[in-house]
């Protein structure tokens, strides 16, 4: 397979460098750029044309947060991982909103890391549970809902249910094995909701199951 080109965006060398030798031991990655600030993220961007960018949250000039929205904005096709040492819940909301496929603590395990991109490459992300739980919290206390998305009696049942599935923190795989389906027609119908609710990936699908009170349909089956 050709190798996903990815541009690293963050402002310590040694970070850098260790993103780096994790990914060279890895034949799914190319790293073809480094920027140690937000601006010059953006601008390699539009130079590299990267498949992922993995952003530092905390930039010296502009915000990987915003540098995010601006890499999104011009060029919707690179996927933006966020990096960060805290699991702050508005860091967490705000990537979503801007575009983000993904959010990486740096103090993960490297091979979570690498499983991690994988999936999200794969078109199979796995959107933890922790996640759905800060995001849960985040709405809970007092964030508004977004009032322009589709409500949820726009899906069907089985698609709630599979929303439901995604925002629980299971593959494609899981949920194929749950609903005893293909796991094609899982990413089949995941496809037809993200086109039907106008959104871009599963973790903005899984702030939507938050915000519309589907995040509890299934759990109980999922359990057993």
């Amino acid at each position: 397979m050709t190798p996903y080109r990815v541009l690293i965006a963050d402002d310590h060398p040694l970070g850098r460098k260790a993103i780096r030798s994790l990914l060279d031991e890895d034949d799914w990655f190319d790293t073809v750029g480094e920027a140690s600030g937000g601006v010059e993220a953006v601008a390699l961007c539009g130079n590299l044309q990267p498949d992922l960018v993995l952003m530092d949250i905390n930039m010296p000039d502009i915000s990987g947060l915003e540098a995010t929205r601006r890499i999104k904005q011009t060029y919707p096709h690179i996927r933006v991982v966020m990096l960060t040492v805290s699991d702050h819940v508005a860091d967490l909301f705000t990537a979503i909103q801007f575009g983000a496929q993904g959010y990486l603590l740096k103090n993960m395990d490297p091979d979570d890391w690498m499983q991690y991109l994988h999936a999200l490459l794969d078109d199979n992300s796995e959107v933890s549970r922790q996640m759905a739980d800060k995001l849960f919290q985040h709405f809970r206390g007092g964030a508004n809902p977004v009032s322009s998305e589709p409500d949820a009696a726009v899906l069907t049942p089985r698609e709630r249910e599979l929303v439901a599935c995604v925002a629980a923190g299971e593959t494609n795989r899981q949920i194929a094995e749950r609903l005893v389906i293909a796991e094609n027609t899982v990413k089949n119908h995941i496809k037809n909701i993200l086109d039907k609710l106008s959104l871009e990936n599963r973790v903005q699908l899984t702030a939507y199951a938050v915000r519309q009170g589907l995040t509890h349909i299934g759990h109980k089956r999922a359990e057993k």
